[in-house]
């Protein structure tokens, strides 16, 4: 079988080992399945042992066996690679090689499907690039580049590119595969199928289709939607031509931080799931909190569903072309252009507490409490103290974004010719690298208070004064950010322009290879934005001809748009020496400085003056500056790969939740090993594991922070996947390890280190026919990836995000 059950529940790869019908009696596959030939983030395709750049392949057969539940769970298998996949299908941080999550997305990091980027900055807020991204059965393989040529041969990725390459029909074959959750509900169909038509002609289409409530409780249908995506390619003499297509439009819930009790101390702390609300498998979300009742971005009232989650939203065409037309040239072309619009919808507690405190702090002395919604809707809940077993509230906000437009057009051509000079072989590498992406949204959020409760029932809830007055309406305390400082009214229409230059050579002579590449990075930014400057007022909401007080805690968009007008160019290079010892070991090191424009994240403070120009220009880019030597061996069953690395960042962020500035710079030293083997009985394993050792060497805003570890990095990381294979059966687990890190980077609150097992296991009674069981987190761990608060507060209540609980899954699978 080539699906798994694990990943049809969650949008991840539904695919895994083949069919029995293609399955050897004896020879089992090699588990990583490695190619020799990687074509990511190099001048053209290269033998793996060639490159002086490290790189790593994760195949179907491979994330089979992970069980993953989002396509973040994948890349967290990639050595170096730290994916906090705690945030449902999008919004995952993504990290490497020490280099920081000062904020949220993958800022240095950069997603690709087939060549091209999802969107230019992987870290727009609110807008990561993984939220447009799904793996299905399209997949061909993942290919990962940490450091090196990444920085100079793609715009914006100087910590590492992320390659999800598709199927192109090279081999006549399809799957069919029907999965459910066994203990949660969804539901997904998996389809895919590809042939050679003619001798010419190749195609391959292939997508999914899912509905259910998800991994965890929300009340409703939170995951829902599905992808198609096809390519046809036509072969000649020199060359071929492929057109491909992409449609994707799909809602997941966000799983944002979430109360949980903290005992013990900073640096040794328990963490615990709440009465009636559990850490790791509930969520705020319910069916009694599904409207949000807002302003739009011209502060005309509208009223938006919370269910509509993460919605993404991408109709996407591309073509690809490569010409020889002789005397060693090489010419190839990639274009793709991707409308792409969504949403994001969330629930985040900006204060859980005693029912009490929330309610005397927002309604004065004698307030009391009621439910807003659900089936007790207008019943006074009269002991707070025991309400859902916990009695708490929660002063939450909807974080209600429209992602109005982030078009992307993008298009890569480059000249590559082979010469043979001085006894070796020269290769020349000469491109032009263009990019349009647009940044159109508008942030409209709401604040309400709320029970504590994770099985989807949670109810919103009133407040009255001592006088019997309401001092929320239907559980609205306020028509904006009130619990942020009115912050977050935003609406903004930009446009980002990049034309990038780029060179590359390599010289192979005898054992050794010689490469080397610059880029020149040129951007334009145009357009304008509101929300530097919104204002608290008044205004009937929601109609009824009355201002109740949540309306006169309004916040409104000023008329005046403020502009944003700026250039910025840099330069980025790299260069590498590999020895090739024999056909199976070579030994390489690198050195590489590359730069990451920044984008949204520096529109709404100090960097943009007045006339929308950057007032200061370090805060256009960041640069990080990489060394690295490692070794590769690579016989038929056994690989091992070791790299050491050492990286100097420059960050300038903002976090929109905390409303916090950051200009800091970081160092980080480590080394990523890799290793896989695999016996003729039908044994294999792969290990991968990472050592970081990462400091903020300096901090412009808070100097107390310099020697302290970034926040939420672990000084070791490790996987471990083992299977057994056979031919009428397959047994696999995942193992996922992480030490201790830091909530904040003051260094005060530890998150403690996890380990989880997936397990995997398939049987297929017949040819081409397949069963199989998925087991997400087996063993129910609780794992923090990120936590709200420095310290344990007085109440020891953290705002903390967990990765998902147990879940189980079947598949039952067809290929033919």
């Amino acid at each position: 079988m080539r699906g798994t059950a694990a990943s049809i529940s969650l949008g991840a790869m539904a695919m895994a080992v083949p069919s029995l019908a293609q399955t050897p009696p004896v020879e089992p596959r090699q588990l990583s399945s490695s190619p020799t030939i990687i074509v990511t983030a190099v001048p053209r395709g290269l033998n793996r042992l060639d490159a002086s750049i490290s790189v790593s392949t994760v195949s179907p057969d491979e994330i089979s066996i992970l069980s993953p539940r989002s396509t973040a769970e994948i890349f967290r298998n990639i050595p170096g690679v730290r994916a906090e996949s705690s945030g449902g299908e999008g919004n995952a941080n993504i990290a490497v090689r020490g280099l920081p999550l000062a904020t949220g997305g993958a800022k240095y990091v950069q997603l690709q499907e087939d060549g091209l980027p999802a969107l230019q900055f992987g870290d727009i807020t609110f807008a990561t690039a993984d939220s447009f991204i799904r793996a299905d059965l399209n997949v061909l393989r993942i290919e990962a580049v940490r450091g090196g040529s990444a920085s100079t041969l793609v715009s914006n990725a100087p910590g590492a590119v992320i390659n999800i390459l598709s199927k192109t029909g090279e081999t006549a074959g399809g799957d069919i595969r029907a999965g459910f959750g066994l203990d949660y509900e969804e539901y997904r169909l998996d389809f895919d199928y590809g042939a050679p038509i003619g001798d010419d002609w190749r195609f391959h289409v292939g997508g999914f289709y899912r509905r259910g409530e998800g991994p965890r409780k929300v009340g409703y249908d939170g995951n829902r939607g599905g992808q198609i995506k096809g390519n046809v390619t036509k072969y000649f003499a020199s060359g071929f031509v492929r057109l491909y297509f992409k449609y994707l439009d799909d809602h997941a819930v966000s799983y944002l931080p979430a109360p949980a009790r903290v005992t013990g101390s900073d640096s040794d702390p328990s963490y615990q799931s709440l009465p009636g609300f559990s850490i790791n498998g509930g969520s705020p979300y319910s069916r009694n909190i599904r409207t949000a009742l807002t302003l739009d971005r011209d502060n005309r009232p509208v009223r938006d569903d919370v269910a509509d989650g993460m919605r993404s939203l991408v109709r996407q065409v591309g073509m690809e072309i490569q010409v020889q037309p002789g005397d060693g040239w090489t010419l190839r072309e990639r274009f793709r252009y991707a409308n792409t619009s969504g949403r994001f919808t969330g629930l985040f507690p900006a204060a859980v507490d005693n029912a009490s405190t929330i309610a005397t702090a927002l309604g004065g002395a004698g307030a009391s409490i009621a439910y807003a919604t659900g089936s007790l809707a207008g019943t006074t809940i009269a002991t707070p103290a025991t309400l859902n077993g916990n009695g708490l509230l929660s002063e939450s906000a909807i974080f209600d974004v429209r992602l109005r437009n982030l078009d992307e057009i993008v298009n890569d051509m480059r000249a590559i010719r082979d010469a043979n000079v001085g006894g070796g072989k020269l290769t020349l590498t000469g491109g032009l690298y263009l990019a349009r992406q647009y940044m159109k949204s508008d942030w409209r959020w709401t604040s309400l208070v709320s029970d504590v409760r994770g099985d989807g029932n949670a109810a919103l809830i009133d407040i009255r004064n001592a006088a019997g007055q309401r001092v929320t309406e239907a559980g609205v305390y306020g028509y904006g950010a009130t619990y942020f400082g009115n912050c977050c009214r935003r609406d903004y229409d930009l446009r980002y322009d990049i034309a990038a230059p780029f060179a590359a050579m390599s010289f192979l002579r005898g054992k050794w290879t010689l490469a080397g590449s610059v880029r020149w990075d040129n951007g334009r930014t145009r357009g304008n934005l509101r929300g530097v400057a919104a204002t608290v007022g008044s205004l009937d909401v929601n109609g009824d001809g009355t201002i109740s007080p949540p309306e006169t805690r309004t916040t409104l968009l000023p008329a005046a748009r403020s502009p944003v007008r700026y250039d910025y160019d840099y330069v980025s290079w790299s260069t590498g020496l590999n020895y090739r010892l024999d056909r199976e070991m070579s030994f390489f090191a690198r050195y590489s400085r590359g730069g990451r424009a920044n984008a949204d994240r520096i529109l709404f403070g100090p960097a943009i003056d007045a006339a929308g120009g950057i007032a200061d220009k370090s805060a256009a880019v960041d640069f990080v500056r990489q060394a690295e030597a490692g070794v590769k061996y690579r016989t038929r069953r056994m690989e091992l790969y070791a790299t050491l690395f050492h990286a100097n960042t420059e960050e300038q962020n903002f976090e929109a939740t905390s409303l916090r500035f950051l200009d800091r710079r970081y160092r980080a030293t480590g080394v990523e090993l890799e290793g896989s083997y695999f016996s003729l009985n039908g044994l294999g394993l792969t290990a991968k594991g990472t050592w970081t050792d990462a400091k903020i060497s300096a901090d412009a805003i808070t100097p107390a922070n310099e020697g302290n570890r970034p926040r939420r990095q672990a000084k070791f990381v490790y996987q471990l996947t083992p299977q057994y294979r056979r031919q009428l059966f397959t047994i696999g687990a995942n193992i996922v390890g992480t030490g201790d890190s830091y909530a904040q980077d003051s260094n005060q609150l530890k998150l403690p280190g996890f380990t989880t097992v997936s397990l995997f296991a398939e049987v297929r009674p017949m040819p081409r026919v397949s069963v199989s069981i998925g087991a997400n987190n087996l063993f129910d761990v609780k794992g923090f990836t990120e936590a709200e608060e420095a310290s344990i507060p007085v109440n020891g209540i953290v705002r903390t995000r967990s990765i998902n609980g147990r879940t189980i899954s079947a598949t039952v699978g067809y290929s033919f």
